[in-house]
């Protein structure tokens, strides 16, 4: 993971705590790198991602979410109990 301190000096231990942070509240996310900028008292923090692969997405109610993890006991079963279809491309027939 790449580091910048920007606007003066910081302790490696400073350091860590802003990776430690970062990691959590960016939780599921695979940072490369924070700019750390130093403004008097004081400190911004911005984060750079890691490209994700895409996996697959869930609607449900209007929620688009990556994990089924993060939805509510009820959700999880109604997509449990649903049918899964066939992502084949259909045919005309008639032709």
């Amino acid at each position: 993971m790449k580091i910048n301190v920007i606007g003066g000096e910081m302790s490696a231990r400073e350091i860590d705590e802003y990776i430690a942070y970062a990691a959590k509240k960016y939780a599921g996310r695979q940072i490369s790198g924070l700019d750390l900028v130093i403004d008097g008292e004081f400190v911004d923090i911005k984060a750079y991602f890691k490209d994700m692969d895409f996996q697959r997405a869930y609607r449900s109610a209007d929620y688009l979410v990556n994990d089924m993890n993060k939805l509510n006991d009820a959700k999880q079963q109604e997509f449990a109990d649903k049918q899964l279809h066939s992502a084949e491309e259909k045919t005309n027939e008639s032709n």
